[in-house]
C-alpha cells in the first residue's frame, strides 16, 4: 500500500524525525515516513527490535483476523470509534496484502485467524527491517528514552552515555506495561506525566485472575492442567465457549483472556467478580440431572460422574473443590452446580504477566492525527495509547494501523 505523499517543497528542507520503540507501531510509521521522503531515526532501548512481537509468534503468529470489519471493531470495546477510524485507514484485508508484498504468505486458520504460511514471526520482520534498512531508516538499538532536555530536545541514553536528539517531529511507540523484559516496562509514563500529559494508569488485559486460594490437593494434581470445552461468562453476560487453564493461584488461558476486560472492570467495581463456569456445555441441564439420578450402586461419586458423564480429572476435582458436600446428595442441584459453576476471583495477575495492558495515553488528549495537543509535533501510537483488545490478532492490527495513521499525521504537520 503506498504511503502518504506530499509535495517536497512544503516540507522541511531535509525533514528528520524521531521514533522511540521498535515494535509494530514504531517500525510502520518508519516505514511510511520513510518512503515518504523523511530521514528516520528509530531508537530502541533493547538489543534488538521486535523483540515482544516475535515472543507473540512462538507457537504461532497471529497477524489479524479474517471477520468482517463491523465485529473486527466491535472487539475493542470502549475504544471502537477511535479504532474505526485507524481500522477503516488500514484494514485487515490491507494489512495482508503488506505482508504479501513482503514476500510472506498468509492463510486463514479454521478459528479465522491468519497466520503467515510458515507461522513464524521471524522471516516477516527480517524481510521488513531490510525493507526499512533500504528505505534508509536509520535504528539504533540499546538507546533509551529519558524524556526532554530543556532546550525541547530529546534526552536518550545510549552505548557511549547521554546523547541530545532534536528532530521535525517525535512518535513515541514505546508499547504499554507488560512483558518488561521485552522493552515494555511502562517507564515512560512519568516521562509524559512530568510534561503534564493525562495517562490512564496501565492496568493487565488478557490475563489470568486469581481466586482466594485453591485447596493443597487441588493445586498438586491439577495446576496447570487444562479445562477443554467448557464455557465461562459473568453472571450478567453472554457465556464464551473454550477452554483454559488453572493455575496454583487461580485461572488463565484463552477463554479466560477473551473475558478480562470485563472480569478486571467488575473487580475494580466491586472488589471482586464471579464468574460462572459450565463443565458441560453440551449437555442440557436435563440430560444430567437425569444420568445423575441414575442408580449409582456401590460405586463412589467420582466413578459415577465419570461413568454417566464422562466427568473426571481436573473438571471432577473442580467440581469438588467448589460445590459443598451435601449437594452431591441431591441430583438436580449437582446438576445445575456443573452447569454453573461460581469461581469468584479477587484480582488480576501482576502487569508484567499480562499478555498486553490497558490504560495509558487516552485519546482525548490527542488530535485526529495522534498528536498530544500539549506537545506539538510529538505523536503516541500502539500499545501506550489508551485502548486494549483480546488475543487473535486484533492486538497487532490496531498497532499497526495506528503506526500507518500516526506517521500520516506527521506528515500533515510537517507539511504545516
Amino acid at each position: 500500500m503506498p504511503a502518504p505523499q506530499l509535495p517536497a517543497a512544503t516540507m522541511p528542507l531535509e525533514p528528520r524525525v524521531a521514533i522511540i520503540g521498535g515494535g509494530p507501531a514504531g517500525l510502520m510509521a518508519a516505514e511510511v515516513l520513510s518512503q515518504a521522503g523523511v530521514a528516520v531515526d528509530l531508537y530502541d532501548a533493547m538489543p534488538s527490535v521486535g523483540r515482544k512481537f516475535l515472543l507473540a509468534g512462538v507457537g504461532g503468529m497471529n497477524i489479524t483476523h479474517s471477520e468482517a470489519l463491523e465485529p473486527f471493531v466491535a472487539r475493542y470495546r470502549e475504544r471502537a470509534p477511535e479504532l474505526r477510524v485507524l481500522l477503516e485507514a488500514f484494514p485487515p484485508d490491507a494489512l495482508r496484502e503488506w505482508i504479501h508484498g513482503l514476500g510472506i504468505d498468509t492463510f486463514i486458520g479454521s478459528s479465522g485467524r491468519v497466520f503467515p504460511s510458515d507461522m513464524k514471526a521471524a522471516p516477516l520482520l527480517r524481510a521488513w527491517l531490510r525493507r526499512l534498512r533500504d528505505a534508509g531508516v536509520r535504528i539504533h538499538t540499546r538507546h533509551r528514552w529519558l524524556g526532554w532536555h530543556a532546550d525541547g530536545s530529546l534526552r536518550l541514553h545510549g552505548p557511549e552515555g547521554d546523547l541530545s536528539v532534536s528532530a521535525d517531529a517525535v512518535l513515541l511507540a514505546l508499547g504499554g506495561g507488560s512483558w518488561a523484559r521485552l522493552g515494555s516496562d511502562g517507564a515512560w509514563v512519568p516521562l509524559l506525566h512530568d510534561r503534564g500529559i493525562d495517562v490512564a494508569p496501565l492496568r493487565p488485559a488478557n490475563c489470568g485472575f486469581e481466586v482466594a486460594g485453591w485447596s493443597q490437593h487441588l493445586q498438586e494434581k491439577f495446576a496447570g492442567a487444562p479445562l477443554k470445552t467448557v464455557s465461562l461468562g459473568l453472571p450478567d453476560g453472554v457465556r464464551r465457549k473454550g477452554e483454559f487453564v488453572l493455575t496454583a493461584t487461580g485461572i488463565e488461558g484463552s477463554l479466560v483472556y477473551a473475558l478480562s476486560a470485563e472480569i478486571r472492570q467488575a473487580i475494580e467495581r466491586n472488589g471482586q467478580a464471579t464468574v460462572l463456569l459450565d463443565l458441560l456445555p453440551d449437555h442440557q441441564l436435563e440430560r444430567i440431572a437425569q444420568a445423575l439420578a441414575k442408580p449409582q450402586g456401590s460405586q463412589s461419586m467420582a466413578k459415577h460422574l465419570k461413568r454417566q458423564l464422562g466427568l473426571d480429572g481436573v473438571k471432577a476435582g473442580l467440581l469438588r473443590e467448589l460445590t459443598r458436600a451435601e449437594t452431591f446428595q441431591d441430583t438436580r442441584a449437582l446438576a445445575a452446580a456443573i452447569k454453573s459453576l461460581p469461581i469468584t476471583l479477587l484480582r488480576p495477575r501482576p502487569l508484567d504477566e499480562a499478555i498486553s495492558s490497558a490504560g495509558g495515553v487516552p485519546f482525548e488528549v490527542l488530535d485526529d492525527g495522534l498528536m498530544l495537543r500539549q506537545l506539538p509535533g510529538v505523536f503516541c501510537a500502539g500499545e501506550m495509547v489508551d485502548w486494549e483488545a483480546p488475543t487473535g490478532g486484533y492486538l497487532l492490527t490496531a498497532c499497526f494501523a495506528s503506526g500507518r495513521a500516526a506517521a500520516a499525521g506527521m506528515l500533515r504537520w510537517l507539511q504545516g
